[in-house]
């Protein structure tokens, strides 16, 4: 029984628990310490894992330096692969339900009487505009049956909702969005522009530009998917989840994979700030160079 459920446990357990320790280092420690906290850590458990594989398998030394970059890797991109693993999934069968994600979407903001709040299609991925009070879903969202379909449209309205209860975490991220917007502009501009500045000056100083450039751009976005984790939390479980059971919309079979599928809604952004961490790592040893 255990090694049945192991392989559907660990991959669930793993993203949430990684998003619990960031969060409670950056938090506790400051952002630097917190990072240095996490790589440290994973560097450690890596360098235990290889080392394990080296003494019982007899792989070369090569294999006992590589793990550890293997482990990090996995833990910056596992959780993205997990969403989407979850997302397909339930992709399937497309006929699922009745009514489309966008149907379900228009229905859950009238019951709440948030007639103002528009349904549209977007490309660029499902979202929550609180600015212009727009929910944005991809087509096969808005025009799908499926499961993943109309429990990711009741995470969005999730968010409408917070929109709507002045809930303070959105309105410091979408005041994070505002200004870190210009900053990663900026950033990326400086570092469009260091290495033609380097060439045409040959300064040191281009290694100032760009590192500052880096920093920029990605510190701000590592900031605001920070923020973020505890508003997707909260408009899965605590907005999109009850709208779901309470209105029986959902089969009820279909309730434990709808939790799992608001848990991937939740940690999407996860994978993006993990990588933004990464990024940020490799600035920060460059700075340290």
């Amino acid at each position: 029984m255990v090694h049945t459920l192991a392989p559907r446990v660990l991959p669930e357990m793993l993203p949430t628990m990684a998003m619990a320790i960031i969060s409670r280092e950056v938090f506790n420690n400051g952002f630097i310490n917190g990072l240095r906290f996490w790589f440290q850590f994973a560097l450690k458990v890596g360098t235990a894992i290889g080392s394990t594989f080296y003494y019982i398998c007899g792989y070369d030394e090569g294999m006992h330096l590589l793990l550890p970059v293997v482990f990090i890797f996995a833990l910056v991109f596992g959780p993205g692969l997990w969403v989407r693993k979850v997302m397909s999934r339930y992709s399937s069968p497309e006929d699922r339900y009745e009514g489309t994600g966008g149907e379900l979407a228009r229905h859950l903001l009238d019951s709440n009487d948030l007639q103002h709040v528009k349904v549209e299609e977007t490309p660029k991925g499902d979202h929550y505009d609180p600015v212009e009070k727009v929910v944005r879903l991809t087509p096969e969202k808005l025009n799908g049956h499926s499961l993943t379909a109309v429990t990711v449209a009741a995470h969005e309205v999730g968010h409408a909702l917070q929109d709507a209860h002045a809930y303070a975490p959105l309105k410091i991220r979408t005041q994070l969005v505002m200004l870190t917007q210009p900053v990663q502009k900026l950033g990326a501009g400086i570092l469009m522009a260091a290495p033609l500045i380097g060439i045409l000056t040959r300064a040191p100083m281009v290694s100032l530009l760009m590192i500052l450039g880096g920093f920029m751009s990605l510190g701000a976005t590592t900031l605001v998917h920070m923020v973020t984790l505890p508003t997707e939390l909260d408009a899965s479980f605590n907005r999109a989840l009850p709208m779901l059971e309470k209105g029986g919309i959902l089969k009820p079979v279909d309730l434990p994979h709808a939790r799992r599928l608001l848990k991937a809604a939740a940690l999407t952004y996860l994978s993006a700030s993990l990588a933004s961490l990464l990024n940020i790592a490799r600035w920060w040893a460059l700075l340290r160079r």
